[in-house]
């Protein structure tokens, strides 16, 4: 069995739906708060690199601290090292969850994601 660890932000939505679908599903997981313990930058260059994702995607697009730091027009000028220091600092710049056993990643929560990564033994 898989070791799944996944960082959330418990006041989140779509984290406790995914919490709630792990659970249903009976898939153990280790809960890290995205806030208090932040994936360090190198963990999170791993994940850019596991996930196949672009860097862009691990940003909370939709989350208060991205729009007051006019994050949408100051990552267009950042290269990759400034944003994953930038992520790293504050998890509340991370798009939540982040799902990974380390070797595979999930960004966010939908379900299918779910049942094609963490379902299929």
């Amino acid at each position: 069995m898989r070791h799944l660890t996944v960082y959330l932000y418990p006041a989140c939505g779509t984290c406790k739906k995914a919490k709630k679908y792990l659970e249903q599903h009976g898939i153990p997981f280790e809960e890290k708060h995205i806030v208090k313990e932040p994936p360090s930058k190198d963990e999170l260059k791993g994940f850019v690199v596991k996930s196949g994702l672009p860097l862009q995607k691990f940003f909370n697009i939709s989350g208060k601290k991205y729009r007051e730091l006019n994050l949408k027009e100051r990552l267009k000028t950042m290269d990759d090292e400034e944003k994953l220091e930038l992520l790293a600092s504050d998890g509340m710049l991370i798009k939540r969850p982040i799902a990974t056993d380390g070797d595979q990643v999930t960004v966010g929560f939908k379900e299918e994601t779910f049942d094609d990564t963490w379902r299929n033994e």
